[in-house]
């Protein structure tokens, strides 16, 4: 049986609900895809998480080269967050020729060209599930179960922070702060929720949806986001009213001529799906020409299910024969409309 020795590189939330998947999952990994995935080396400086684990302090490092020099490591795990740090441990392994997996949603959407001019040169792949739509296998559907479509527009709930907030306004007529606070509380918001709130993790997400479904380079800068602090119980009340509620939607639209991209507060008619996906739940509706319309749907963060999505990844890195290109990446869009929508 073909063994792969892998790399994680933090041990937070995710990545310790990753390991547990992997070390639950090894058996049933090795007897569906007949491969076995080790664990190989942490790169962790919280020596407690690793001990609470199960992971030796062997495995333990604190320096990127130790897992980039290492030759029997074909796939590293990235779990930092943020931007900087985690592109540069990234592209080291990337340049030695080791695939990466990544959930890091802001930092693939701002290194996209990059990261693939390091893989293509070394001949690495990226695999990058987890980054949209936490444990919903919807780039997975983009890239490899669509191939008979043309995808002409694509809308959704991909930010559970705003749609607990939201929900709660429209099933219990509390005040934006007030549902606030109770997100941090429950641990959906951060201390500082700005990148949620004000639409900037939706439109890391819809920037990479976008570009997959379409196949264009779709720049960030193009997307026209705005976020939910200026909705009140007002507006929650009234849309109520005319048999409407309000959902964050991440949105994307090909004419064939030029690519429409929003983040955006809509009011969602009660008879659409979308309007039916509460609390933390994410939601992203694709439009194919052929198709038709499908819908995908599941808890979008967490532990186990984010873990899930990047578990997916790590055992399709290390089996896959081939790594998925996107050419189109390299090719800047020209033609990118940014004006907001305002209907549905």
């Amino acid at each position: 049986m073909k063994e792969v020795k892998i790399a994680l590189l933090g041990l937070g939330v995710v990545g310790g609900g990753t390991y547990k998947i992997l070390t639950e999952e090894r058996e049933t990994i090795k007897e569906r895809y007949g491969v076995d995935i080790v664990v190989a080396k942490v790169m962790e400086r919280d020596i407690q998480k690793a001990k609470a684990l199960g992971i030796p302090n062997s495995a333990l490092t604190t320096d990127i080269e130790d897992i980039a020099k290492d030759k029997e490591i074909s796939v590293v795990a990235e779990f930092f967050g943020g931007v900087d740090f985690a592109k540069h441990c990234l592209l080291r392994c990337l340049d030695e020729g080791k695939s990466i997996v990544t959930a890091n949603k802001e930092m693939f959407a701002k290194s996209w060209e990059e990261l693939e001019r390091h893989a293509k040169k070394s001949g690495a792949g990226l695999y990058f599930e987890a980054s949209c739509v936490g444990g919903v296998p919807v780039i997975r559907a983009l890239c490899e179960s669509l191939q008979g479509n043309k995808v002409v527009a694509l809308k959704g709930i991909v930010n559970g922070t705003t749609n607990f907030i939201l929900s709660k306004m429209y099933d219990e007529g509390i005040d934006y702060q007030t549902c606030l606070k109770e997100a941090q509380q429950l641990g959906y918001a951060e201390a500082n929720p700005t990148a949620d709130v004000e639409g900037f993790d939706s439109s890391y997400k819809i920037r990479i949806l976008s570009s997959l479904a379409f196949g264009v380079n779709l720049p960030l800068n193009k997307i026209y986001r705005e976020g939910i602090t200026a909705i009140s119980t007002e507006i929650i009340e009234e849309a109520k009213t005319l048999g409407y509620t309000v959902k964050l939607i991440a949105s994307g639209k090909n004419n064939g001529a030029e690519i429409q991209a929003h983040v955006y507060p809509a009011l969602i008619p009660l008879s659409h799906p979308l309007s039916s996906v509460k609390e933390a739940y994410n939601a992203l509706y694709v439009t194919g020409n052929n198709v038709g319309d499908l819908m995908f749907y599941g808890k979008g963060a967490g532990e186990r299910p984010t873990g899930s999505a990047l578990v997916s990844d790590i055992v399709k890195a290390s089996t896959d024969q081939v790594k998925i290109r996107f050419p189109f990446i390299e090719i800047p869009k020209k033609s990118t409309k940014t004006l907001p929508l305002t209907t549905f």
